[in-house]
């Protein structure tokens, strides 16, 4: 049976972790599928010495009998994709394909910006023996802009995704994610401030933060699989103000559950169950909330509009990347 080894932060927190652990989970047909984790929390030395493991580990299982067909891996941007790259050359010469799959919305404006990492990452991906993945048309678009021949693949919904049962707690707005200036933490603050104006029952549930200088808003901080599924199916809509997004998986599983989602003008191609408000205009955010509140969508018609993202869809699309 050919076997595929991801490489990546498949032990941290977050959405390149869990599309890390779904595709190893549901690996495509007749196919086998293993982690190698190279994230550490803690600080730079932490890190770098989870790099070195990883390193060693990937060493190993390249040159070992049960090698992998395919070194398939995540990357994020900035010093993720530095670390990544010696990674790659580590496994060259040894595994007949190696993946890059791309999930910062931020990789091309860094890469581009950097003259020697952008002709660096240019000659890796069009080695015949390398395949570059992107998660949408619209970033595929912006990679063959630079010359820079990529496939797209979509993010798995994760298949335990279910519609809610659940009565939603009204006017009550979610953010999740990490505790990062991207991820818009600070406007969801403003933007419930501005709503009491008009919905004084307004409420706001912050994760990734553990605290919160607004009263009324509760920072849960980091939160468990469990929880996040409860806030999944009790709120009333979930924001995603991000300055720069991939393709968040806590919007594929908001829409599973029939969770109306709000995400910046910044996402590029999002669902079509998804209300897009302009990056940074707590106005046109407001607007968009407030009227989500007063006509919410059928769940699901939210659940049919990531139909494309189903794990049988996306395991069809990888198996033809590693046969072809």
């Amino acid at each position: 049976m050919p076997r595929v080894l991801h490489v990546g932060p498949c032990n941290a927190r977050g959405g390149m972790a869990t599309v890390m652990r779904t595709l190893a989970e549901h690996p495509p047909e007749g196919w086998s599928a293993d982690l190698l984790p190279t994230y550490s929390e803690g600080g730079i030395w932490a890190k770098w010495r989870a790099y070195r493991r990883a390193r060693r580990q990937l060493k190993a299982r390249c040159s070992s009998p049960q090698c992998p067909d395919v070194v398939h891996v995540h990357v994020a941007s900035d010093w993720s994709w530095r670390r990544k790259s010696r990674l790659i050359r580590c496994a060259r010469g040894f595994v007949p394909k190696i993946v890059i799959h791309v999930h910062s919305g931020a990789f091309l404006d860094w890469i581009g910006g950097r003259k020697r990492e952008l002709n660096r990452f240019r000659t890796i991906v069009q080695a015949t023996d390398v395949t570059c993945v992107v998660l949408s048309k619209a970033w595929k678009e912006a990679f063959n802009h630079q010359g820079l021949l990529t496939e797209e693949i979509v993010n798995p919904c994760p298949p335990a995704a279910h519609l809610s049962t659940v009565m939603r707690r009204p006017h009550q707005l979610l953010l999740m994610g990490r505790p990062d200036p991207v991820k818009g933490h600070e406007f969801a603050e403003r933007l419930y401030l501005h709503l009491q104006n008009d919905v004084p029952d307004v409420g706001l549930w912050l994760t990734g933060v553990t605290r919160s200088s607004v009263v009324g808003i509760e920072a849960m901080g980091w939160v468990s699989e469990q929880e996040k599924q409860r806030l999944l199916d009790s709120a009333s809509v979930l924001l995603i103000p991000s300055a720069y997004e991939g393709q968040p998986m806590v919007m594929l599983e908001a829409l599973a559950t029939g969770l109306p989602v709000v995400a910046s003008s910044t996402l590029k191609s999002p669902p079509d169950g998804v209300t897009v408000a302009k990056h940074g205009n707590v106005n046109d955010w407001s607007r968009c909330v407030r009227l989500l509140f007063e006509q919410p969508p059928e769940p699901a018609t939210l659940q049919a509009s990531i139909r494309e993202h189903h794990i049988t869809q996306v395991q069809q699309h990888w198996l033809d990347v590693y046969t072809r």
